[in-house]
């Protein structure tokens, strides 16, 4: 009986210290990815995410990280073509996370409405009825799941930001969701990797843009 509980003890052990390997190696490459303005840095970065997705098929977050990674190279991306071949990658590690999940949470439902407008920014103009409903939609039932989701209003401001003001856009449509998002985010320790925490220093780069265009005024 002893060597039973020793026994299962072990196993514990090891689980716990195997989720904290993948959980250190993580943060790492994703702050490295998260960190820099350099592509071709970014695209290592990214990959690397992916291999840690594949040796911790079984975590969800690390198909989360892989999703979000790719997302963000196709925001980086010129080429329409590489964008959405991004995308797709995007696509795929976003529905992996959900398969492990069981289903979508509200960090999830954000991914999927970052990926959404992805798609959209390829070609704005005969895509934006198809995936501005799709980007909408998926920030509101982030919404109802968490409205205290940051992420979602740090998205919410970038797309406003970047929208022509005659369609309703700019920094002054903008700042109030990046305020917003500012509180939010504030509350947020950043502890754990596997509590996605992504978007305060770019939200806050945005909120400093909408203040210098308030400021020529």
């Amino acid at each position: 009986m002893k060597k039973m509980i020793l026994s299962a003890a072990l196993a514990v052990a090891g689980l716990s210290a195997m989720a904290q390997d993948y959980k250190k190696v993580l943060e790492a490459t994703f702050l490295a990815f998260d960190t820099t303005r350099d592509m071709n840095t970014k695209v290592a970065n990214a990959n690397k995410l992916s291999l840690i997705a594949k040796k911790w098929d079984g975590e969800w977050v690390t198909h989360y990280y892989a999703a979000y990674s790719k997302a963000q190279l196709a925001f980086m991306e010129q080429d329409a073509t590489k964008k959405d071949a991004y995308l797709d990658e995007a696509e795929n590690e976003k529905d992996n996370a959900v398969t492990i999940l069981t289903k979508d949470n509200d960090e999830t439902y954000v991914l999927a409405a970052m990926i959404a407008n992805g798609r959209m920014s390829v070609d704005p103009m005969n895509r934006w009825q198809k995936y501005g409903k799709i980007f909408s939609d998926n920030l509101s039932s982030a919404k109802e799941y968490n409205p205290d989701n940051p992420r979602m209003y740090y998205l919410q401001g970038t797309s406003k930001y970047f929208t022509p003001k005659n369609f309703g856009g700019g920094a002054k449509a903008a700042k109030p969701y990046f305020d917003k998002a500012k509180v939010l985010f504030e509350k947020e320790n950043g502890s754990d990797i596997a509590h996605p925490y992504w978007g305060n220093r770019n939200n806050e780069y945005f909120l400093m843009m909408c203040e210098k265009q308030e400021e020529k005024k």
